[in-house]
């Protein structure tokens, strides 16, 4: 499999461009983890911390199952890999955890993930609230949010990879 990474046009009205940008970081997400074994996947490979390429994929599709079904519909559809025992769960990989079985899982995240979004207006306020202050928040901040979070983890994944087999890109 190949990712192609493809930008939004810049001149695109603004809901294209959210979306396009969150696509983008979600490729990019992808590609970082290309090419590996699920053993590279598994790797924590800058101690001491737990972070690895399949945890941040495995988290990923926790914040997309938080961001477009909890806080935007305000519906509760349970952790995938967490627990109240284990709040770093997805982190905390075995031998057992796949690529093909975390790929697939945060593939449908990100498909309820559009599905959801679909029926909401950029300026449209979610159902869920913050638990910080209570107040509701607009599909533009949960796709400006998540835009951030992925590129923040994006990051993680550059390092990562760099240290499991040398591969850098932007």
């Amino acid at each position: 499999m190949t990712t192609q990474r493809t930008e939004p046009a810049q001149n695109a009205d603004e809901r294209t461009m959210l979306e396009g940008w969150l696509d983008y970081h979600r490729e990019t997400l992808a590609w970082k983890c290309e090419g590996l074994t699920d053993a590279q996947l598994r790797t924590a490979s800058v101690p001491p911390s737990e972070l690895s390429l399949m945890g941040l994929v495995r988290h990923m599709a926790e914040v997309e199952r938080g961001w477009f079904c909890s806080f935007l519909l305000g519906e509760d559809p349970g952790p995938i890999y967490y627990s109240e025992e284990d709040r770093d769960g997805e982190f905390h990989l075995t031998e057992k955890d796949t690529w093909q079985e975390a790929y697939a899982t945060w593939q449908a995240e990100i498909g309820t993930a559009r599905r959801n979004a679909a029926g909401f207006g950029l300026d449209e306020l979610s159902r869920g609230t913050s638990r910080h202050n209570g107040d509701p928040f607009s599909l533009r901040w949960i796709y400006t949010h998540m835009i951030e979070e992925y590129a923040r983890h994006n990051g993680h994944a550059d390092l990562l990879r760099e240290r499991v087999d040398g591969v850098t890109g932007d």
